[in-house]
């Protein structure tokens, strides 16, 4: 009988060894294996850098050989050849590395040339290295068949033009690689996409290995649960080396016969199917265990800010780079007059105000807020300046959200940070935690040394202007004992029309609200009231509030209907509210109640009148006489005025008014008092405005300002 050809005997080894695979691959149970791979693990403790060795490996399999398969020319630079100089150089362990190296490489070799069985081969590799931690065996093992992949290729590609290489690959009966392109291909694609997946499992554990221990621990999940798959990765990227080595192998001695590529094809590609399986879990355990680390980092840096603020510091610069940017590499404010990057110095030992708002910001704020800047500069009143720090959401991030940050920047006299991602995530957790800031805009002082001055000076600055500066609770009191409830506190400078009619004695109605049919009787009769008591009555309009776009349409009808005077814009309207609800919040924050404030009581009074469904109105005359009521009962003293035009001689026209409204105001009523919640505390108490007695608390949510 003729003895069997070797080549033969390679082959159906292989088909066995095929089979053995297929069942591997679908009755395998990775806990039973993980058992035996963690028995040959004795680590001894040893450190050793592989950052060096994996640069070369990747240099070798990747990005030579695996692109020159794919087609691509590789051309090895000065630089590079440098730089892999300047590593290996580095490596004083590399010597020590070699026979570890040359070890695995020859068995690898010597296992794989016949065929044999991968999982016996595997587990010699994992007891050769037992004494050496999961990342390093890897990495090892990867450098090991690094070495006979490069000589195989290396001999392989120059046999064409080297003669010494082409004597090699003869009596290596390599195959000609330029004419058996074609019929290779699919063996060196499906080699390289499992070599790539190994590398990226061996990439992943390494990462793991070099996760700072200080912020996350190995006994506690994410680390526990990526720990307990380790073994298991490490064992799977091995064994696609010996897969891998196995191909190289079944290529010597076929320099002239046809390559069957489908058996080993199907092996390494099932292979790269597992291993890719294995990286992606790994991955997702690497991102867990980083957002575990990153949660911990902005604790502690959440923390550092808290002891910043309770820490006396010579000048506002460590706090300021705590809460902006810390790194000196780039300016990270935008100066709003000049456009021009420039650095936190510019606010050292300078009162500063934190203007901190979403996208949303309204350009009326900006509005007000700009004319008070520009107006505090105008006299040499530089006393502060002020940024912009912008809360967004990286993860809804757009085109379009770019856009409208850049278009609010641009609209800013004042400073503001270059890019919002600079503001670290532990920042923001301090400004919505401790700041207490939502969705609404909030002005944070800090004083030239950075501390806080006041946690949200809006409220001062719609109030008080300029006047309110340095915008401290001591300052804030201050301005309150120097108030009365009046006309002035309640428009200050919004029109100063108003101020003059004051002075020259007329009685000033406001009114609101949006009913046109009640604005028009009420208009009407009020002036003939005014006309039959000749007195002189001037009529304005302020709006409603949070209802910008039909503000918008109700200036337009007052300009064709002239009813009566009217505040001519949506800013002012707006502003006006907007000092109503900052009055409310400020005295809040001081503590005080409706029973004890009368200018907190008739400030809720007003919001209660917003918060109806009709109009409303308030009639003075003077820094003090006042007559307000809802609009049916304003409606109904007026059209009664026979019945109180005999008080007016002995105690005046508005306080005649007055004594009317509270005889024929009605006892059954149902008043509505709509507070923003996202703008300061909201009152346990609300008592009201026409009969005293405490209101029920209802919740609203409101989509939007109309």
């Amino acid at each position: 009988m003729a003895s069997a050809n070797p080549r033969q005997l390679s082959a159906a080894s292989n088909r066995m060894q095929l089979k053995k695979e297929r069942r591997m691959f679908s009755t395998s149970d990775d806990s039973a294996m993980t058992k035996q791979v963690q028995a040959t693990h004795a680590p001894d403790g040893r450190e050793i850098d592989v950052k060096p060795l994996i640069q070369i490996v990747d240099e070798i399999l990747i990005q030579i050989i695996a692109r020159s398969v794919e087609g691509h020319e590789h051309v090895k630079h000065e630089q590079d050849t440098l730089e892999t100089s300047a590593a290996l150089a580095e490596f004083d362990m590399l010597d020590a590395l070699a026979f570890i190296i040359n070890k695995i490489s020859c068995e690898l070799s010597c296992k794989c040339s016949g065929g044999g069985d991968a999982h016996a081969s595997t587990m010699v590799l994992l007891n050769y290295l037992s004494s050496y931690p999961w990342h390093a065996k890897v990495v090892l093992t990867l450098a090991a068949f690094a070495v006979i992949f490069g000589e195989f290729w290396l001999v392989a590609q120059s046999s064409v033009s080297n003669t010494l290489a082409k004597s090699v690959a003869l009596l290596k009966q390599l195959p000609d690689i330029v004419e058996n392109s074609v019929s290779l291909r699919p063996q060196f694609d499906a080699l390289n996409k499992l070599v790539k997946a190994a590398l990226d499992v061996t990439m992943c554990i390494v990462e793991f290995k070099d996760l700072p221990s200080e912020y996350i621990s190995e006994d506690a999940p994410p680390m526990s649960v990526a720990s307990a798959h380790i073994p298991i990765a490490t064992y799977w990227v091995i064994r696609s080396i010996v897969a891998c080595a196995s191909q190289i192998a079944s290529l010597i001695g076929m320099r002239n016969e046809a390559i069957s590529s489908a058996s080993e094809a199907w092996e390494l590609s099932s292979l790269a199917h597992k291993v890719t399986s294995i990286y992606e879990h790994l991955k997702n355990q690497l991102a867990l265990c980083y957002q575990s680390i990153d949660e911990k980092k902005h604790i502690e840096a959440f923390l550092y800010l808290v002891h910043l603020f309770e820490t006396v510091h010579v000048d506002n610069m460590k706090i300021l780079r705590a809460l902006i940017y810390a790194k000196d590499d780039i300016p990270p404010l935008i100066d709003g007059t000049t456009k021009l990057r420039v650095s936190l110095e510019v606010l050292r030992r300078k009162h500063v105000l934190l203007l901190i708002s979403d996208l949303d910001l309204s350009l009326e704020e900006i509005m007000i807020l700009d004319n008070l800047y520009k107006d505090a500069r105008s006299r040499g009143e530089t006393h502060y300046e002020m940024v912009w720090i912008p809360v967004v959401d990286k993860a809804t991030w757009n085109e379009v959200n770019k856009q409208k940050f850049e278009y609010l920047q641009s609209t800013m006299p004042w400073h503001s940070v270059r890019d919002p991602f600079i503001i670290e995530p532990s920042v923001i957790k301090y400004i919505k935690e401790v700041w207490n800031y939502t969705k609404r805009a909030i002005l944070v002082a800090l004083d030239p040394q950075g501390r806080l001055s006041s946690q949200n000076a809006l409220h001062m600055i719609w109030i008080w202007g300029n006047l309110a500066f340095p915008f401290t609770s001591e300052k804030e009191e201050s301005l309150w004992k120097q108030e009365i409830w009046s006309l002035e506190l309640l428009v200050d400078g919004i029109d100063p029309a108003l101020l003059d009619w004051m002075t020259e004695g007329k009685i000033i109605c406001l009114y609101g609200g949006e009913d046109l049919e009640w604005i028009e009787t009420f208009t009407k009769t009020a002036m003939n009231v005014a006309r039959t008591s000749n007195f002189e009555l001037e009529m304005v309009y302020v709006g409603k509030s949070n209802a910008k776009e039909r503000m918008q349409r109700m200036i337009t009808t007052f300009n064709n209907k002239k009813f009566s005077y009217f505040f001519p814009n949506v800013t002012s309207i707006w502003f006006f509210w907007a000092r109503l609800e900052s009055m409310l919040y400020s005295k809040l924050q001081h503590g005080r109640t409706v029973e004890n404030d009368k200018i907190m009581s008739e400030v809720m009074t007003v919001l209660s009148f917003d918060g109806s469904d009709r109009g409303w109105a308030i009639f003075c005359r003077g820094p003090s006489e006042m007559a307000r009521a809802k609009g049916d009962t304003a409606l109904t003293s007026l059209r009664d005025f026979d019945k109180w035009k005999h008080r007016i001689e002995q105690d005046g026209w508005v306080p005649a008014l007055n004594d009317y409204i509270k005889e024929i105001q009605q006892p059954h009523h149902c008043n509505r008092l709509i507070l923003p919640g996202s703008t300061g505390g909201i009152p346990q108490k609300v008592v009201c405005a026409e009969c005293g007695r405490q209101m029920e608390k209802y919740f609203m949510y409101r989509c939007c300002v109309e």
